[in-house]
């Protein structure tokens, strides 16, 4: 009988992380690169941005070639480049890197699949990690649980369709809480210090803070968590001496590996690159915040959705996340007054709070409200995954309404139709396709590299979109170009560069202009190419998203006149 609930435990547990792994790998490639993922496969591909066509007018049709695989790159060359052009720690691109040339070669068709797969495969862990946190914290039945709710999150299905590094912390993460847990018990269960359970969770920290630097306010969050139980429970520990020696030591450690990470640190925190993220008004963070647990259990299309279907689905994700609410918060009152699982409520509780304060001060104190971010919210899903399950697990209906809602929410995600990529570079490049029929050019003005990487995002869904035109006996599709320029509203520093480009081409071709930063006033009613090719301003096609204006111009050769005089 034993054998037999063993058996239906673990074939149960298979079927969710399954299900789990086929919605995260179902549709991979539909949805375009957007600016972050840019980044991720210049600096996995073992490139930089001076690899980049930055100063000439490249084929649109041969963008491809930009994203290649380069081999023989080394992992301090990555971490080299990060350091000079990026804002994050190396670890997680030395591992793409290391995972794309065991693909390569990436082909043409599924590499955005296998540039993103990685992430899946982590996020597919991280299911099976969350079981193992809420089984030693609650019961195997709470592992189950916590496992299906992240498998079906449209939140956690969202990131692992990411091409970034948000899963792969999250699921350290999710291993550091198991540590934390098993170190609980062993001070409070079984009196004892285990030395390999220490170094352990030292190391899994150590790692999290090169892969994201969030991962530091995890690790404080676990320290005052640590520091937290030590004190409530001071009278019971034997080894209370023993205990804080190793909280310090593993604490000094993890802190010394960092060092030579520091000073990249330092000197990229007022970089340029974070100026994007806006300072909080008034209550903001907090209504982000309850936006962003809202998203973590259910997700309709609201985004770019005619106003009927906006309120319908938005009035339907506010009621059930209210009806939620309220249960759990009824729920977590018993797993807190439960001898066996208080420990572990206090724990997870102090972990979520301690980072969401964190969140709060970084928005408040530090001017830069990352609480706008859904994505950002990876720091602290792991415990409101698992308190979710917890405080659920005993409520059959609500689990299976849990189901059906998580199934359809993880639909609409796989499909576009919700957590739709930021900068929508698909609706751009759509906007962009007015006539397929007319050869047509791609500018983009960059004040950074940040611009340089949404406006080869644009580039893609653009050239993806035109290339699966029907052509004609012109074949005018190989006749788009990309083109980038610095810090300029015009495009005379181009000069005979898109002369020569177009040179046997028809006299009449399109050019859109992306601006960041510019208004549409800034946009001049008329531009000239190398003197002989007259753009005219297009007033009634002028679109903006986000800080990403872009414009239409017509352009024509001017004839040039030959003869005597």
């Amino acid at each position: 009988m034993i054998n037999r609930k063993l058996y239906l435990h673990y074939l149960g547990l298979t079927g969710v992380i399954t299900l789990g792994a086929i919605l995260r790998f179902w549709h991979l490639d539909l949805k375009p690169l957007w600016l972050d993922e840019i980044i991720t496969a210049i600096f996995s591909f073992g490139k930089n941005y001076r690899d980049l066509p930055l100063y000439v007018v490249f084929p649109l049709h041969q963008l491809q070639e930009v994203f290649t695989f380069q081999p023989g790159v080394s992992c301090s060359q990555i971490a080299e480049n990060l350091a000079s052009y990026s804002t994050h720690p190396p670890l997680f691109f030395c591992g793409m890197y290391s995972w794309l040339g065991w693909l390569n070669p990436l082909g043409t068709t599924d590499w955005v699949t296998k540039l993103r797969s990685l992430s899946v495969l982590f996020g597919v862990a991280a299911i099976m990690a969350i079981y193992g946190v809420n089984s030693i914290a609650f019961s195997p039945a709470a592992g189950i649980l916590a496992a299906l709710f992240m498998a079906l999150s449209p939140f956690a299905v969202y990131l692992s369709q990411e091409a970034r590094h948000y899963t792969l912390p999250m699921l350290l993460i999710i291993l550091s809480l198991f540590l934390l847990i098993k170190i609980q018990q062993d001070i409070f269960t079984k009196q004892r210090v285990r030395f390999g359970v220490w170094l352990l969770w030292s190391i899994i920290n150590s790692l999290g803070l090169y892969i994201h630097y969030f991962f530091s306010i995890a690790f404080s969050a676990e320290i005052a968590t640590l520091l937290l139980i030590i004190y409530y429970g001071r009278t019971k520990i034997i080894n209370l001496r023993q205990i804080c020696l190793y909280l310090i030591i593993s604490t000094c450690g993890v802190i010394i590996s960092y060092i030579p990470w520091l000073l990249a640190v330092f000197s990229r925190f007022r970089s340029s690159d974070t100026n994007w993220l806006p300072s909080p008004h008034h209550l903001e963070p907090i209504y982000h915040t309850l936006i962003n647990w809202a998203l973590m259990i259910i997700s309709l299309p609201v985004e770019n959705q005619p106003i009927g279907i906006v309120v319908i689905c938005g009035f339907l994700m506010v009621v059930f996340t209210i009806w939620v609410g309220i249960q759990v918060f009824a729920s977590l009152k018993l797993l807190w007054s439960q001898s066996t699982t208080h420990l572990s409520t206090l724990i997870l509780l102090s972990f979520t709070f301690l980072v969401l304060f964190q969140f709060f001060i970084i928005a408040y104190l530090l001017g830069k409200d990352i609480t706008l971010v859904p994505r950002y919210s990876f720091v602290y899903y792991p415990g409101f995954c698992a308190l979710l399950a917890a405080s659920l697990e005993k409520i059959r209906t609500t689990k299976f309404i849990f189901l059906i809602v998580g199934i359809i929410s993880c639909i609409f995600v796989v499909n576009n139709l919700s957590f739709q990529k930021p900068f929508l570079p698909d609706i751009v490049a759509k906007n962009m396709n007015l006539e397929a029929d007319i050869p047509l050019m791609l500018v983009i003005k960059y004040d950074n590299y940040q611009d340089v990487a949404a406006g080869l995002s644009f580039a893609l869904a653009l050239e993806k979109l035109r290339n699966h035109e029907i052509q004609n006996e012109f074949n005018t599709l190989n006749k788009d170009s990309l083109a980038f320029v610095y810090k300029s509203a015009d495009l005379s520093s181009l000069g005979n560069k898109v002369t020569k480009f177009y040179q046997f081409h028809k006299s009449r071709f399109n050019v859109w202009f992306v601006g960041s930063g510019m208004r549409k006033k800034d946009y001049a009613a008329q531009l000239t190419i190398a003197g002989q090719i007259n753009c005219d301003i297009e007033s009634t096609q002028h679109y903006r998203i986000g800080q990403f204006p872009y414009q239409l111009y017509r352009c024509e050769k001017r004839e040039q006149v030959t003869g005597d005089r």
